[in-house]
């Protein structure tokens, strides 16, 4: 199946003279989707338009790809359909840059996933053929499980809300990335599992910690390898009501006996008045615990009362990261054009790093 194309409109990038040479030639992402149910085209929305709105005057073309193995319903495939290529299709034909999300999880270990083989695949394919990719939460915790054997943690329960965060950054590329964000941004998080651990001494060479919480613990990090990886613990990409429809999943769950605890409400998400009709909620649906109490949720009046401040910071991460990746192409096509061979400096986490041409 070809993959659909989301092209933005041309214009000039702002990056100098050696950045004309790929105006030309739009920036190209593969977004691999990996979510289910609901969450695949809500997922699918929400980075298309974040990566859209990011991209301001870089021209991009974005096709969607999907990972095999990854179990699918029939109204999943149906709404699939042509517009999402087989990961297979990357590999002779790689785009700029890549976006995998992550997955709810169905087991406790990554390796016992159904399309661990294929995702383990398709992080080796990533940091040989890509400029460099983006990693959402499940997906950026198998990146680093893959490429550097750091397993993740559980969490004694579910972390889920919105976090303030700061900036973490060293080292100039590190900083670039994160200019423009606000210097206490807010991200949504929701997650079971966290690799924090690599703050830890002894991972500063290989990871670079972009911004991170006191009550989330890592929000973002780097990677250099052959490519750069960014990866994301939270949700930067998520709508102003996405973690009110992650809660309502999971009281649904409760109410359904597939849990056996009343999920705790996201941390620093809902307003007073909100909060209140929630716990007056919470305290009937314990006292009637059955799934027609779910018809009773306030989801219209709760989804009025939400907000998104962090929409600002997440484009401002995104632009950035395509401003990189522009740049990089537009280096190589002059190195390639001026017939030059041997190294081309690239900014690393913490210095400098080389790419053989």
């Amino acid at each position: 199946m070809p993959p659909v194309n989301h092209p933005s409109h041309s214009g000039k990038s702002g990056m100098g003279e050696n950045a004309n040479m790929a105006a030309t030639s739009a920036l190209r992402i593969g977004l691999v989707n990996n979510m289910r149910g609901s969450a695949l085209p809500a997922t699918e929305r929400q980075f298309t338009n974040l990566v859209r709105t990011a991209a301001g005057e870089i021209p991009l073309h974005l096709s969607l790809y999907a990972l095999q193995d990854v179990p699918r319903s029939d109204d999943e495939i149906r709404w699939m359909g042509c517009k999402y290529a087989s990961v297979e299709d990357l590999w002779n034909n790689p785009p700029d840059g890549l976006i995998v999300t992550g997955a709810e999880p169905s087991t406790a270990q990554l390796s016992d996933e159904p399309y661990w083989g294929n995702l383990s695949s398709l992080i080796d394919w990533a940091d040989r053929s890509t400029i460099s990719s983006v990693w959402s939460c499940l997906a950026a915790h198998a990146a680093v499980v893959h490429l550097d054997g750091i397993e993740r943690r559980p969490l004694s329960e579910k972390l889920l809300g919105v976090f303030a965060c700061r900036k973490a950054s060293v080292g100039p590329l590190a900083r670039r990335l994160t200019n423009g964000i606000h210097n206490r941004p807010r991200f949504p998080h929701s997650r079971w599992n966290d690799v924090s651990c690599i703050a830890e001494a002894g991972l500063a060479e290989r990871y670079n910690i972009l911004t991170c919480s006191d009550e989330a613990g890592v929000d973002a990090f780097l990677r250099q390898g052959r490519s750069l990886f960014v990866c994301f613990q939270g949700h930067p990409e998520y709508e102003a009501d996405t973690l009110l429809f992650e809660y309502r999943r999971d009281i649904r769950r409760f109410l359904a006996g597939q849990r056996t605890d009343y999920p705790a409400m996201p941390s620093g998400y809902f307003d007073e008045k909100s909060t209140a009709v929630l716990r007056r909620y919470r305290e009937r649906a314990l006292r009637e615990p059955h799934e027609d109490m779910l018809n009773k949720f306030p989801t219209s009046m709760l989804a009025a009362r939400t907000s998104n401040d962090w929409t600002t910071s997440a484009v401002a991460l995104y632009r950035n990261w395509l401003s990189y990746m522009w740049e990089q192409r537009s280096q190589r096509e002059v190195a390639r054009a001026s017939g030059s061979r041997g190294i081309i400096p690239r900014n690393a986490c913490n210095g400098t790093a080389y790419i053989r041409t």
